[in-house]
Order: C-alpha cells, then sequence, then structure tokens
C-alpha cells in the first residue's frame, strides 16, 4: 500500500472516531471533532496531490478516497441533523446527489467512458467541508448554520445538474 492510500485509510478510519467524539458528551468534545474533521479533510487534499505528483494512481485510490470522503461529509451533515442544525431533506438532497452521479459514472464506466471530477464538484466539496468546519467552530449560531446549509444545497445541485448535462450523452433516455 503506497503513501497515498495510507492517507485516505487514516481519513477511513477518522471517520467513526469523529462521530464517536461527538455523540459522547464531553467538556471540548466539539472542538476534537472539529480537530479530526479538519485533519481528516486535510488528508483528503494531500492524499491526492501525493498519489499525482508521485505517480501514485491506484484502482484502490480510485475507489476509497471518494467514498471516504462522501461518509466524512455525511458523517457531519448526520449530526447537524441530529443536533437540529440541518434539515433532513437537506442533507437527503447531498445524499441523493451522490447517489445520482455515482450512478452516471457506473453507467458510463460500463459504456467505456470515464467522467472526471468537474470543476463545479470540486468547489462543492471545498465549500462544503469550509462551511462543516465553521458550523462546528461555531455553535450556536443559527444564521450561519441557515447560510451554510442553502450554500451546501446550492453548490450541489448546480454541481449536480452540470454532472447530467455534460455527460448527457451517457444516458440513452429513450430506454425509459
Amino acid at each position: 500500500m503506497n503513501l497515498a492510500n495510507k492517507i485516505t485509510m487514516v481519513r477511513v478510519i477518522l471517520i467513526p472516531a469523529f462521530l464517536a467524539v461527538l455523540y459522547v458528551d464531553f467538556p471540548w468534545h466539539v472542538q476534537i471533532g472539529l480537530a479530526i474533521f479538519i485533519i481528516a479533510s486535510i488528508s483528503d487534499f494531500l492524499d491526492g496531490q501525493i498519489a499525482r505528483r508521485c505517480n501514485m494512481v491506484t484502482d484502490f485510490g480510485k475507489f476509497v478516497d471518494p467514498i471516504a470522503d462522501k461518509m466524512l461529509v455525511t458523517a457531519a451533515m448526520c449530526m447537524f441533523v441530529e443536533w437540529g442544525r440541518m434539515a433532513a431533506w437537506m442533507l437527503l438532497l447531498v445524499v441523493g446527489r451522490e447517489f445520482a452521479v455515482s450512478a452516471l459514472r457506473m453507467i458510463a464506466a460500463d459504456r467505456g467512458k470515464v467522467i472526471a471530477a468537474g470543476w463545479s464538484g470540486k468547489v462543492k466539496t471545498a465549500s462544503t467541508m469550509v462551511v462543516i468546519i465553521l458550523m462546528l467552530a461555531f455553535t450556536n449560531q443559527p444564521t450561519l448554520d441557515l447560510i451554510g446549509c442553502w450554500l451546501i444545497v446550492l453548490t450541489t445541485v448546480y454541481s449536480g445538474v452540470e454532472y447530467f448535462v455534460k455527460n448527457k450523452d451517457v444516458v440513452d433516455w429513450s430506454d425509459m
């Protein structure tokens, strides 16, 4: 297992630790959760950079890295829903977009086409991680929660629509 994949696996291991820390109520648990989330978010950037620059891109990394990213972000948003800081429909929309884009990629792969991550998807991921960090850093801020959650929803919807518009040739809609 190369260095990039080891970093990805550390992120996978940090996800249950992140949730456990947030679930157990003790002094500074949210701040510790925030630190874990930041470390995991940085590891997402690092493993990709290392994999590309050091020619360490593997099928394992291509498979596990995006799953780890989605699990980390979903875990944080699940906590926000549980805490009443995010509407459940917003989380459902984010998860639904992930399923839809993953399905589009699977159909494309079945037809010999690779759909690379688009610019809007990268913006969505980065802005979502920043919003989560801010929401963990500043608790009891309803205005921040509202604006942050809407930013997540808007970037999610935009990037999801962009994936389907740019790749409309992948799906044969006449099959429906």
